[in-house]
């Protein structure tokens, strides 16, 4: 990627920003921005205007504006004598959390909040999202153009929440790397300019989970590609420094004594990520930030995570008494059975589990690992 091509990638969703709160509908305001990114693409190589930025805004609002006068008829807001009005001081501001808000309303559905995100406040092409989420680039497209119209009319004072827009960040960092896009850095880069934009804690208690999951992320999979359990993985080859960064916006985000889910989530990755071997993990503090975590947020999954949590702490057998709370269906529930039944000393058991939770595995690389798990009891 050149400087051009990087620089319009980073100034895109900010002048899609400064249109949209300039009264622009976003639909509208979209395609003002790409036909001003297309005209410096063309002309920037040969002559770099002295501010990009302004530049952009410029050539995108009369762009938008010679739109509305072809269509005065459809005019929403009285845009047309308003002559370009130059950047204030609120327009300087970063407006991701105005541009996220509206991606993120509650009138999509996770998939095009998804989709919408990365194209208009990451800056990805529709090609690239396309091949991140596997799906022909025309099917994404639509998805895209389907969720423009459906906040073509929202108000700004009437988009989405900040825990949607949250939601829909861990979405896309849960895709992890496919295709040229990698999508774990991507959500990691929006979210700390979400943090940049706004104090809620639980921002950065998001920033802080992403960056300690992240920061194991080389040491996840084996050379031929098989899947690493957290127990078993080079902690020299975890991420120091996200580890670093993770554990100071996480200690910011809890000195602000308003505890959230993802604040919880993040302590409890800071705990495994500060033990040197995974024989020195502090399980107690570790069912300890589970027990809030689970008066927080009411889930199954966050029930079977403890319970691994309490085998650890008070024996597999205890483990097992507290799957029993966990309802059938829960992802990974069989798994987690056959390993407190392993612990336990049960082998035959532990094996027809590890074959079961095989067979419900959601990806090719757990379905492999549970193989050979339940092939190292056979043997």
């Amino acid at each position: 990627m050149t400087y051009v091509d990087q620089l319009l990638r980073d100034l895109g969703p900010q002048v899609l920003g400064v249109l949209v709160r300039r009264g622009a509908d976003f639909p509208a305001a979209e395609d003002a921005v790409q036909e001003a990114l297309v005209e410096a693409v063309r002309r920037w190589p040969d002559e770099m205007p002295a501010e990009p930025k302004g530049w952009l805004v410029t050539v995108a609002w009369r762009r938008f504006l010679d739109a509305q006068r072809s269509e005065a008829a459809r005019q929403r807001r009285e845009l047309a004598h308003v002559e370009e009005p130059p950047p204030g001081r609120t327009e300087q501001r970063d407006d991701t959390l105005l541009l996220l808000g509206l991606c993120c309303h509650p009138d999509l559905t996770p998939a095009s909040a998804v989709a919408l995100t990365l194209r208009a406040v990451g800056g990805l092409t529709t090609r690239q999202i396309a091949e991140a989420y596997l799906v022909p680039e025309a099917t994404m497209a639509q998805r895209i153009s389907r969720a423009k119209r459906s906040i073509s009319a929202v108000d700004l004072g009437a988009q989405g929440d900040l825990t949607i827009v949250l939601k829909v960040l861990y979405l896309i960092f849960n895709e992890g790397y496919t295709g040229e896009v990698d999508l774990a850095a991507e959500a990691i880069r929006l979210t700390r300019q979400l943090a940049g934009d706004t104090e809620d804690p639980e921002v950065a208690g998001l920033l802080a989970l992403m960056l300690l999951h992240h920061a194991r992320r080389a040491a996840r999979f084996s050379a031929d590609g098989s899947l690493v359990p957290l127990a078993e993985q080079d902690r020299s080859r975890w991420d120091e420094h996200a580890i670093a960064e993770g554990v100071v916006v996480l200690q910011a985000a809890l000195a602000r004594d308003r505890l959230g889910e993802y604040q919880a989530q993040a302590a409890i990755a800071a705990l495994h990520a500060d033990a040197r071997t995974a024989e020195e993990t502090d399980w107690p503090q570790v069912l300890e930030w589970y027990d809030e975590l689970a008066r927080i947020v009411d889930s199954p999954v966050v029930a079977l995570n403890r319970a691994v949590a309490v085998g650890e702490v008070d024996g597999p057998l205890a483990g097992l008494r507290a799957v029993e709370q966990v309802p059938d269906g829960v992802p990974r529930r069989t798994a987690v059975l056959a390993y407190l039944h392993e612990r336990a000393g049960d082998r035959r058991t532990a094996h027809d589990l590890y074959v079961t939770a095989a067979a419900q595995a959601a990806s090719a690389a757990e379905r492999d690992h549970l193989t050979r798990q339940a092939a190292r009891l056979r043997s």
